[in-house]
């Protein structure tokens, strides 16, 4: 079973390029972050005449996820947002049993800076997604696997600009990682880090020729409870996507496993 995970920048202006990844690299289940559109708007044709049946929570202009499952995954138990959340809140997590797990897709707040309002309320959302994570392993029956664009670099080796010692970085700051890994000590692994210990980037940026001098981040994640862990065979960075005309600054990142 290929799990992946795609933070798209908008599925209406990457919808070509989406839908012809999907013809070449067939995933049983596609994760999508970023879709910036409405739940009217969203390209449903685009997934469902290739035999895909999507389950979407997404907003004009800005954040949106979405699950596209193969026919014959159903979903069950579909659930949108954190529970404590108000219908005016960003759209950001939506979760679902299909294909025998329970997939949990996040669209991290990115915290902008470290004296922007917006680190705070990165901080505060990234606690309030750790209870979720913590409800879903100790209650779910299927294997738990939580995956998406967590903006989060978890360690040093995890950016081509590492913080000096005692510096203090968006996307990877002291208090950033001490809440990941609460999401580790929950009882999720990094697949990444499970399967090598080598230099991986999943996103680059657009500016200052980012990609072509692979000044990366590895920020957009797979993470596993036991027993998915044990099924888990690989992770790999489709990182041939990020060329071309019009890319995502992001590349998909896909899990295989054995099911």
């Amino acid at each position: 079973m290929r799990l992946v995970t795609w933070n798209v920048n908008s599925i209406r202006a990457r919808a070509e390029r989406v839908g012809a990844w999907i013809d070449r690299q067939q995933p049983d289940v596609l994760c999508l972050q970023e879709t910036r559109c409405s739940d009217e708007d969203f390209p449903r044709d685009l997934f469902e005449d290739r035999g895909y049946a999507v389950e979407i929570f997404g907003q004009p202009g800005r954040n949106g996820v979405c699950i596209a499952a193969r026919e014959g995954l159903d979903f069950k138990r579909v659930s949108r947002g954190l529970p404590d959340e108000g219908v005016d809140a960003d759209k950001r997590v939506i979760v679902a049993t299909v294909g025998g797990l329970r997939v949990i897709n996040v669209y991290v707040v990115n915290g902008e800076s470290l004296d922007s309002e917006k680190y705070p309320y990165k901080l505060d959302w990234m606690a309030r997604l750790g209870e979720l994570l913590e409800s879903e392993i100790r209650s779910c029956v299927e294997p738990v696997v939580c995956l998406g664009d967590f903006n989060i670099a978890p360690e040093d080796r995890d950016t081509w600009k590492p913080p000096q010692e005692g510096e203090q970085k968006i996307l990877c700051s002291d208090k950033e990682r001490a809440l990941w890994r609460g999401f580790l000590d929950a009882g999720l692994h990094d697949l990444h880090r499970h399967f090598t210990d080598e230099e991986v980037y999943t996103f680059w940026d657009y500016r200052r020729l980012g990609f072509q001098k692979n000044n990366g981040w590895r920020i957009d994640h797979v993470l596993a409870a036991l027993p998915a862990v044990g099924r888990a065979r690989s992770v790999e960075v489709d990182r041939e996507e990020r060329k071309g005309k019009q890319p995502s600054d992001h590349a998909p990142v896909i899990a295989t496993f054995e099911m």
